[in-house]
């Protein structure tokens, strides 16, 4: 791995959609992803039913990546997901600085 630079995409969406995440992610280019589940707070989600207020279900999909294969798997997840309206999710990227545990072929 010395020598290669790496990325964390991280994805925040609505529970249910973390598989198309990963499913899009792969078709462009990352070997896999990570899902955990959490619970949104941000102003989109402040649903009520019946009166009563709703803490929305979130998944986060994980995905380490090859810095040069950054973008072209974000812009894949942008292309087929509907992060850019409001309420639906987030997607950033963080830098790694040192990993451990990949032994496959990048």
């Amino acid at each position: 791995m010395e020598g290669i630079s790496f990325d964390l995409i991280v994805t925040i969406v609505n529970k249910g959609k973390a598989e198309k995440v990963v499913e899009v992610s792969k078709q462009a280019g990352a070997e896999g992803g990570t899902i955990l589940f959490g619970r949104g707070t941000g102003i989109h989600e402040k649903a009520k039913l019946f009166g009563i207020p709703i803490e929305p279900e979130k998944e986060i999909v994980l995905t380490l990546i090859p810095r040069a294969k950054t973008q072209i798997v974000l812009d894949a997840i942008l292309n087929h997901t509907d992060l850019c309206k409001p309420g639906k999710g987030i997607a950033f990227v963080l830098p790694v600085d040192k990993i451990a545990g990949i032994h496959h072929d990048i």
